[in-house]
C-alpha cells in the first residue's frame, strides 16, 4: 500500500534539524563520500549554511513538524569557503578523522572537499546549490520539487542570474533525470582525480 504523501511546508533551517537532517542525508546518500566521513561532519556541512550569511538551507515538514526533505546552498562564494574554514576548519578536521584512521588514502579528497569552490560554469554569476536530500520514503512524491521551487523563487529574490550544481553523471540516473524534468540544463561534464564523472548543471532565469 502506497503511503500517502503529506501535506508539505517549506521553512529555513533550523540548528535544532541538523540531527535529523544527517539522518535524511546518510539514508538517501548511501556509499556517498560525504556519508563516509560520517554524522560529525555532516552535521559541520549543514550547520556552516546557518552560520553563514549567504548560505541558505530549507526544509520540508509535514504538518506536524517532522522534516522530509532539505536542500542547502550559498548566494556568494567568494569568500564563503574561506570564511568557513576559518571558522570551523579544525571543527571539520576533527569530524572526519574516524574516517580518515580507517582510510587515510582519502586524506587529498577530504582537502579538496574543504577547498571545494563548487566548480562555477563561465558567464553570470550563479548560486550554488550544495547539496539536496530527500527521506527515501517519499522520495517521488513531490518533497525535492517542492524544496527546489522554494530554491530558486529565493534566488531570483537575491538578484542572481540563476544557479548551478554538480552531481554524479554514473549509476545516479533518477538524480540527473529530476534536475533535467525541473529545468536545469547540462552545462559540462567533467572528471574528478579521483575518476568519478560529474555533470554540471545550470539553472538560467529569463532575462
Amino acid at each position: 500500500m502506497t503511503k500517502p504523501v503529506p501535506e508539505l511546508t517549506i521553512r529555513p533551517i533550523e540548528s535544532s534539524d541538523i540531527e535529523t537532517i544527517v539522518l535524511i542525508h546518510l539514508k538517501a546518500f548511501p556509499g556517498f563520500f560525504l556519508t563516509f566521513l560520517g554524522p560529525k561532519f555532516l552535521q559541520e556541512f549543514y550547520m556552516s549554511f546557518i552560520i553563514d550569511s549567504t548560505g541558505r538551507g530549507f526544509v520540508a515538514t509535514d504538518y506536524s513538524g517532522r522534516v522530509y526533505g532539505v536542500l542547502v546552498g550559498t548566494f556568494t562564494l567568494s569568500g564563503y569557503f574561506k570564511r568557513l574554514l576559518m571558522r570551523r576548519g579544525w571543527a571539520f578536521c576533527v569530524a572526519s578523522l574516524t574516517a580518515l584512521l580507517r582510510r587515510p588514502v582519502l586524506l587529498p579528497r577530504l582537502l579538496r572537499a574543504l577547498f571545494y569552490r563548487g566548480n562555477p560554469p563561465s558567464g553570470n554569476a550563479r548560486a550554488l546549490l550544495s547539496s539536496i536530500a530527500v527521506d527515501p520514503e517519499l522520495q517521488g512524491h513531490g518533497v525535492g520539487q517542492a524544496l527546489m521551487k522554494v530554491w530558486l523563487l529565493e534566488v531570483k529574490l537575491q538578484g542572481m542570474q540563476g544557479c548551478y550544481l554538480s552531481t554524479d553523471a554514473d549509476n545516479n540516473q533518477a538524480v540527473n533525470k529530476f534536475y533535467l524534468k525541473q529545468g536545469w540544463r547540462l552545462d559540462t561534464a567533467y572528471n574528478t582525480p579521483e575518476g568519478r564523472r560529474m555533470n554540471l548543471y545550470v539553472y538560467d532565469f529569463d532575462v
